[in-house]
């Protein structure tokens, strides 16, 4: 197996930068980047795109098919308890509330 990986980017062999620059003198060609397979990015995105860039040009381009990979057909749930909501008070006559959010475990499948 390889320890490097193409950048998936569908333009990302289009970007006029020095690192992309590749071939000898009256050849010369701007080339997909490599990415390093490391520890650290083993289950990211970055594994297959070099940049935010890259990712957001290939998620532009495909979305409609990796979507049909596995359609949402209904919205998907889960069940809270009756959220508490609790004022709170300055002396400035400032006021703001929190509102506690809970799971309820009990109905969790």
């Amino acid at each position: 197996m390889s320890n490097f990986n193409w950048c998936h980017g569908p333009q990302c062999h289009e970007k006029h930068t020095v690192d992309r620059v590749r071939g000898v003198k009256g050849s010369k060609v701007l080339r997909t980047r490599k990415i390093k397979l490391q520890e650290w990015n083993r289950y990211r995105w970055d594994r297959y795109f070099c940049s935010q860039n890259c990712y957001d040009n290939f998620a532009n381009k495909y979305i409609e098919q990796v979507i049909a990979i596995a359609p949402r057909t209904e919205c998907l749930e889960t069940p809270i308890l009756d959220p508490e909501r609790t004022k709170h008070e300055s002396s400035y006559g400032y006021n703001w509330y929190n509102t506690k959010i809970e799971v309820d475990e009990s109905r969790q499948s």
